[in-house]
């Protein structure tokens, strides 16, 4: 399945607030749909529904295929402790995620641009595949080229991270970053709950 190219709004109104997919807000309040400028007279959702939501979710917000999701699911499962967690944190490593969690662009689309065209390095080499597993302590910088350093000053100026969070050290002057350790819960934006889709993919 192809990774999703349509209407953002429309993904955000049906989902909430999807932090890595668009700042952009909706001046509808209301679901999609056939009534999408009437009052909401929805059907409550049914179990599978709500699961299947909580899916679309991370699907959506970290601009991932389906057949990809399902793999991180899976390594979720074999490693040990809270699934869920552990899932979160997986997605988070991915090196567009800390491009977009640096500031380095405003959607994760953007992030994954950046990647794919060799402005960002890793351990001083240039990596251009999104979805590279970061490691602790690995250091992610912008290629020492003046056109990669331009891009991503402006790109910090228009899409200012009010704090960064604690599980990465940043600095702004050489816009380099260091993993420090896996993130926190917390300190992730998107409002989920995980464990929906770790039920989701139960049955697979």
């Amino acid at each position: 399945m192809s990774r999703y190219r349509g209407p953002k709004l429309k993904i955000s109104r049906r989902l909430g607030s999807l932090p890595g997919l668009t700042t952009k807000k909706s001046k509808k309040l209301n679901r999609p749909g056939k009534d999408g400028n009437s009052p909401d007279t929805s059907k409550k959702l049914t179990e599978y529904g709500i699961r299947l939501e909580e899916k679309q979710k991370l699907k959506f917000n970290y601009g991932l295929t389906e057949s990809q999701l399902f793999r991180y699911v899976k390594e979720a499962r074999r490693r040990k402790g809270v699934t869920g967690l552990i899932l979160l944190q997986l997605l988070e490593m991915r090196l567009d995620t800390l491009c977009f969690t640096l500031g380095f662009a405003s959607s994760m689309a953007q992030a994954r641009q950046l990647v794919n065209h060799g402005h960002i390095t890793v351990n001083n080499k240039v990596i251009n595949i999104p979805s590279f597993q970061c490691r602790l302590n690995d250091t992610i910088s912008v290629k020492e080229k003046s056109s990669s350093k331009n891009l991503i000053d402006a790109n910090l100026k228009n899409n200012p991270r009010s704090e960064i969070p604690s599980n990465l050290k940043f600095d702004s002057n050489s816009l380099k970053a260091t993993v420090l350790d896996y993130c926190n819960r917390e300190d992730i934006p998107l409002q989920l709950d995980e464990l929906l889709v770790i039920e989701y993919y139960s049955r697979r």
